[in-house]
């Protein structure tokens, strides 16, 4: 082995020795941490003699000792050899190799092989211990001896495991089935799920709940009904209720001719009107949805829809008061909507969530179908003409219908969709007729009744400026130069609509707590037909009390009383008299008149 001293510039070389055996004409280097300084160039030239022996194609191994000269110990833990650090000291041999070259050009007719072989001054283990039988691996690189032999080291290893043999057993091996106990009991179970009782002797058979049915009031069935009260027995005094307002004459229109009060004759008015324990009656069972007063001036009546179908009448100028009052169904639900006609005072007209629309005329004792359609459900109506022969329907649903009283048959004129989700009123402008107002989720649109298509009617103007649901919205009495809207979010706000074809402004915003909960009738804010620039609206403050506002958001008047002790949602005032009837949600009524009146 021959030794040799590189460029004086590598000062230290430390690497871990590496033990490695070549064949051939394959040099095998073995390299350890040494420091060059101790060898001289020359002594690194191979024999010649030991080249002409690996020219016969024999392996040459022989043993060197070399002399660490390094400064340090190397560890035993470095005599480990891993892949990565043998192809590291393979390609630094190569380069030793090539430094060598450069120095000696003239040596390069004959292949050089190295054989050096290291052996660690700790201890003294030789290379023919580590790579036996090198002649049936020859042509092999050391990293594919290495695996070969590691794959054959482990074929030895899982065949001495013989897990074949197991894997076949574990297949058809069956399972064991547990031998069943002689005596038959098996495990123990709870007497109360057997329905045996710890005695022995077993329990009577449990009772199958009662099935629930769905509580659904069918429709009445189509036609006139008969009008029949059901509080009232005394038929002679009945009649006379009826044959006493079917001779009832049409109104006056004085009251548009007048004109406005003054505030301050309008407020000393409302402060002359009283409630008393005889002004207060039980009229229907559930709670009131709807209420219109009589416009004649010698009697007072009040109608009212109920939340069961019932349409409640309440003649205050009949003593005793409990028979003045006579009760009717002539709907299987909510009566939403309630209006005396405009052209016979002998009229009633209500809508129902039933789908039907009737007329209750007192001269026939009847209620006659008006429209009917069972396959949606009504919110409200309005009359389109003075004469009350035609008709605006709002359905839940978003749609509209116009109805002709004056066709036969129960059927609409036209059907049309409009771009609302659900509609809750519908008012129709007191002037220019064929304008009307609908309010519904959070949108209010004016409509114009001549423009209305089958599909996707669009609305002329829309008041946007909810942010909530909308419960209701109503043009001015006498101009309509005013709308007045009531939304759940706590407001009631005032538009002025003296200008139709345009966009309509908002005036004021009167804040005002619309929230009356589950179980109290959503509030309405309604205009005086008197006084159209006020409106009146229930109230959840205490003491109870009925307010009125101005246009301008000052309150005018508040009516209250001790008989007063309930909220009334659903109010409606006299058109031409000072007369104000609330109703609750008990379905009792509250009538504030004039001492006069009373």
């Amino acid at each position: 082995v021959n030794e040799y001293k590189e460029n004086q510039n590598i000062a230290y070389v430390s690497l871990r020795p590496v033990e490695t055996t070549v064949l051939i004409k394959t040099a095998k280097v073995y390299l350890a941490p040494f420091s060059l300084s101790n060898y001289q160039l020359d002594q690194l030239m191979c024999p010649k003699s030991l080249l002409e022996k690996n020219s016969n194609n024999e392996v040459a191994c022989k043993k060197t000792k070399i002399k660490k000269t390094c400064r340090r110990i190397i560890p035993p833990k470095m005599k480990t050899t891993s892949s990565k650090s043998e192809s590291t000291l393979q390609n630094s041999a190569s380069a030793v190799h090539t430094e060598s070259n450069k120095l000696q050009p003239k040596r390069t007719a004959d292949a050089m092989n190295l054989s050096v072989d290291v052996e660690s001054s700790q201890d003294g283990d030789s290379d023919e211990d580590i790579t036996p039988g090198l002649d049936d691996f020859s042509g092999l690189s050391p990293y594919e001896r290495k695996r070969l032999k590691n794959i054959s080291e482990n074929a030895d290893f899982f065949a001495s495991l013989q897990l074949s043999e197991v894997c076949v057993e574990s297949v058809f091996k069956t399972k064991i089935k547990k031998p069943k106990r002689e005596n038959g009991v098996g495990c123990r179970r709870s007497m109360r799920l057997l329905k045996v009782d710890p005695s022995g002797v077993s329990l009577p058979a449990t009772p199958t709940p009662p099935t629930l049915v769905a509580d659904e009031t069918p429709l009445l069935p189509p036609g006139p009904l008969e009008m029949t009260s059901e509080n009232q027995e005394d038929n002679e005094r009945f009649k006379g209720f009826l044959h006493t307002w079917a001779g009832m004459k049409k109104p006056s229109s004085k009251n548009t001719e007048k004109g406005l009060s003054s505030i301050k004759s309008y407020r000393a008015n409302l402060n002359g009107m009283v409630i008393s324990e005889d002004t207060v009656y039980k009229v229907t069972t559930g709670p009131i949805f709807s209420m219109a007063l009589h416009p004649s001036e010698t009697r007072t009546l009040v109608a009212v829809g109920a939340k069961f179908g019932q349409v409640g009448l309440c003649d205050l100028t009949q003593q005793p008061k409990e028979d003045g009052v006579y009760v009717f169904h002539p709907h299987s639900q909510p009566v939403s909507c309630l209006y005396f006609s405009p052209a016979n005072p002998a009229h009633i007209l209500s809508l129902s969530y039933d789908g039907t629309l009737r007329c209750g005329d007192f001269s026939r004792a009847i209620f006659e179908e008006v429209y009917r359609n069972e396959r949606n459900s009504f919110s409200s109506f309005d009359f389109l003409s003075e004469d009350a022969s035609t008709l605006i329907v709002g359905h839940w649903d978003g749609n509209m219908s116009l109805v002709d009283r004056r066709t036969p048959g129960t059927s609409y004129e036209k059907l049309t969709s409009s771009s609302m989700g659900k509609i809750r009123t519908v008012h129709v402008h007191p002037v220019h007729r064929q304008y009307f107002i609908t309010a519904g989720l959070r949108d209010t649109h004016i409509y114009d009744a001549r423009q209305l298509k089958s599909r996707g009617s669009q609305p002329l103007i829309s008041l946007t400026e909810h942010t909530k649901s909308i419960a209701s919205a109503y043009f001015s009495p006498l101009t309509g130069n005013r709308v007045v809207t009531t939304c759940a979010d706590c407001n009631l706000r005032i538009f002025d609509s003296s200008c139709v074809s345009s966009k309509i402004p908002l005036l004021t915003t009167i804040r005002h707590n619309t929230f009356t909960g589950r179980w109290l009738t959503r509030f309405q804010a309604m205009w005086d037909p008197k006084q159209e620039d006020c409106v009146i609206v229930g109230s959840m403050a205490h003491p109870r009390r009925v307010e009125i506002f101005h246009e301008t958001g000052k309150r005018v008047h508040s009516f209250g009383g001790e008989c007063l002790v309930s909220v009334c949602s659903i109010n409606a005032m006299h058109p031409t008299r000072y007369i104000l009837a609330g109703g609750n949600s008990s379905g009792k009524i509250h009538v504030f008149m004039n001492e006069k009146s009373c």
